[in-house]
């Protein structure tokens, strides 16, 4: 039988082409297109939803059948990705542990509403698109007392997450984050509320646990998949954003699928057919690009994925070209689009996009001249070929250990003007540290992961990640195919670094934590890898009872700590009650109110949820108005009248105490909300495992006549 005949090749590629489906193959084929189909569903639906809120249009009755046909278009795409026939009790033991981490995730589910952190935020921008059909957010000028209201100094739509544009004629709010999860969430939204979109998450990280079960089949071997989804599901970062309306779930979910369809690809270059390898290679480049939908960080994902093209093409293999063409077009028509629907946020994050893109092109110029060389006929150097996978291992190291010992030798910072750095300062004095607002904790990265998973998992992850670069180089200097994992790792690895080495967040814990995803996710599978050689190593040289103590060793050092890490944490209801707070302050407003925050944690809090999820029009003030009373009375005055000409009522909001009412001579004033809920601390130098006290306050009032 031919090594490029299908029918020699271990991954069925499509139902009818089998005599009869049963058993193994419809277990890997079933989970191979619920996973893939699922990842580009995702970012189908991101585009349409984009396209649509663009012209307002964004409403069940259009948004529903737009997407089924994408849900049934994206089966069809799923199916050029080849699928691995998989033993039926992993495939039962995966979707086990997939529906009990969802479960878990939904039962235990945070009640973030307030736009304090991203997943309210994103939550927020959920209500309105729901609520609204559109983005940006059209806010009506009469309702507000604009073009008057709106020319006051210091007056304005804007709040954290929500950008004020338009005009003060035809004003607008433009939330911050790309509109991808927000489509997803409106949609649970109109389903069933606010239950179903906090349960949203939890689903979507079910599946990406999935996800990576499946991915762990391919590149470790089936049997040691579910090993592979419980050490995910178990690990705290990944159980705390399904737990709250973040873009991780979504996020997750499509970068598994990538994977995924990476992996395929490569394997079908090898044994199957050129066709079925561009296949499933121009999937996992539109998946991994197509990802700055959802979340622009996959940018850094796409542009990884370089190098891995560029590795393929030399050796020609049929997927390399296709997968980083279909990476590249999707992320720039995914960051065009971005553009037209967060512009705001991409100009605030321009000091972290533009070295990506530095990056890509720097990247893109070394594969262009490494594969011209190739096809010239030119090799390394016998002696450098020959220690090439000696310095490979030793590159990493050498790279471990100063990754490892980075807090000994540097202390990273940032400008201290920057906003991040007085929460930072904050945190540190309330928490008895010195204060350097400055400080990133940057190299403290490694030691934040090792606080989920434990040093000796690390440090076998490192091991690992050693002896796949020593295998990786000897079979590119034997000019031997690369192996199939070889896609998933460089890009988990790649992103993994680039995270250690700069997070890009405030450093509060277990907030920060969410950063990690993808480096926890790559140390499980490298764990779950070496125990899974070490098994098959021992059971070709040593005795049963030696090759299962070497694998249960291997497996504990992984699951104990991480267990011990997650136990703490494991049925908090992070924020539960703060739904029903703002319900009652939504049912103290009248209609015909409209809404001005005078305080700085109303400004924070409450713009947004009073506009969206109240349907009360909302004005807020500057920091540097309320610096100024005899200014800020000023501007009560102006609005107040800006309003009533408009036929309606102003009403003065305060979050912190009355105080700031009170000074403003309101009337009628009164507190409408007085709970606390918990939290998850804020911690800077220590791994969290607490819940603190959240206080929410509001009190209402009108302007002095």
């Amino acid at each position: 039988m031919s090594s490029r005949d299908p029918r020699s090749y271990p991954y069925a590629p499509e139902p009818a082409s089998l005599p009869l489906l049963r058993g193994e193959a419809l277990s890997g084929w079933l989970l191979t297109r619920l996973v893939v189909g699922l990842g580009v569903w995702l970012v189908l639906g991101s585009l349409a939803c984009a396209l649509l809120a663009l012209a307002g249009w964004w409403s069940p009755l259009v948004a529903g059948p737009v997407l089924l046909v994408l849900a049934a278009a994206s089966l069809r795409v799923a199916a050029l990705v080849p699928a691995r026939p998989l033993p039926v009790w992993v495939t039962v033991v995966l979707v086990a542990v997939s529906l009990g981490f969802t479960l878990w995730a939904g039962a235990t589910h945070a009640e973030q509403v307030l736009p304090r952190r991203d997943s309210g935020s994103y939550l927020q921008s959920s209500v309105e698109l729901a609520a609204n059909h559109a983005r940006p957010i059209e806010v009506p000028a009469a309702g507000v007392g604009a073009p008057d209201s709106l020319r006051v100094p210091g007056v304005t739509l804007a709040s954290p997450a929500f950008y004020a544009t338009g005009t003060p004629q035809h004003p607008q709010v433009q939330p911050q984050f790309p509109v991808g999860p927000s489509a997803f969430y409106s949609l649970a939204w109109w389903l069933g509320g606010a239950r179903a979109a906090f349960w949203a998450p939890a689903v979507l990280g079910g599946v990406g646990v999935l996800g990576i079960g499946l991915l762990a089949a391919l590149v470790v071997g089936p049997r040691w998949s579910p090993l592979a989804a419980l050490g995910t599901a178990i690990c705290f970062p990944v159980l705390h954003v399904s737990r709250s309306t973040y873009s991780e779930p979504l996020a997750l979910v499509v970068l598994a699928a990538a994977l995924v369809a990476l992996a395929q690809a490569a394997q079908a270059a090898a044994l199957v057919s050129p066709v079925v390898a561009r296949r499933a290679a121009v999937v996992a480049g539109a998946l991994l690009g197509g990802g700055v939908l959802i979340r622009v960080d996959t940018l850094r994902e796409a542009i990884l994925l370089i190098p891995v093209a560029a590795l393929a093409m030399v050796q020609r293999q049929a997927h390399g070209g296709p997968a980083v063409v279909a990476a590249g077009a999707s992320a720039a028509v995914g960051l065009g689009v971005d553009w037209l629907t967060s512009s705001e946020y991409l100009k605030s994050i321009g000091g972290s996009i533009l070295p990506l893109l530095a990056l890509g092109i720097g990247l893109g110029a070394v594969a262009a001249l490494v594969v011209a060389a190739a096809r010239r006929g030119r090799r390394l150097p016998l002696l450098a070929r020959a220690w090439l996978p000696r310095a490979a291992a030793a590159v990493v190291v050498v790279g471990a250990v100063l990754l490892a010992t980075r807090p000994l030798w540097q202390t990273v910072r940032q400008s201290a003007a920057d906003p991040g750095s007085r929460v930072v300062a904050g945190l540190q004095l309330r928490q008895g540290l010195r204060v350097d607002g400055g400080r990133t904790y940057a190299e403290q990265t490694l030691v934040w992961t090792s606080w989920w998973l434990g040093p000796a998992a690390l440090v076998l992850a490192g091991i690992a990640v050693a002896v796949l670069a020593h295998r990786l180089a000897s079979a590119w200097v034997e000019d031997r195919p690369l192996p199939r994992w070889t896609g998933p790792f460089l890009v988990a690895l790649g992103s993994s670094v680039l995270t250690w080495y700069r997070p890009g967040i405030t450093p509060d814990h277990p907030w920060a934590d969410r950063r990690l995803l993808i480096p926890l996710v790559l140390a499980v599978l490298l764990v779950v890898g070496a125990a899974a050689t070490v098994g098959r190593w021992s059971t070709r040289r040593l005795p049963l009872p030696v090759m299962a103590l070497g694998s249960v060793a291997i497996t504990l050092a992984l699951l104990v700590p991480t267990a011990l890490a997650t136990w703490p944490h494991a049925n908090e209801r992070v924020e539960r009650g703060e739904l029903a707070a703002v319900r009652h302050v939504c049912d103290a407003l009248q209609p015909g109110d409209v809404a001005l925050m005078v305080d700085s944690r109303a400004a924070n809090e409450w713009p947004e949820v009073l506009r969206g999820q109240c349907g009360v029009p909302a004005l807020s003030t500057t920091a540097a108005l309320r610096r100024d009373p005899e200014a800020l009375a000023r501007a009560v005055g102006r609005v107040r009248s800006a309003v009533e000409a408009g036929g309606s009522h102003l009403v003065l909001v305060s979050a912190d105490s009355a105080a700031p009412l009170a000074a403003l001579g309101a009337t009628d004033l009164h507190q409408v909300l007085d709970t606390t809920v918990q939290e998850d601390a804020r911690l800077l130098e220590r791994c969290p495992d607490h819940l603190v006290g959240l206080p929410l306050t509001v009190w209402l009032g009108r302007p002095a006549p």
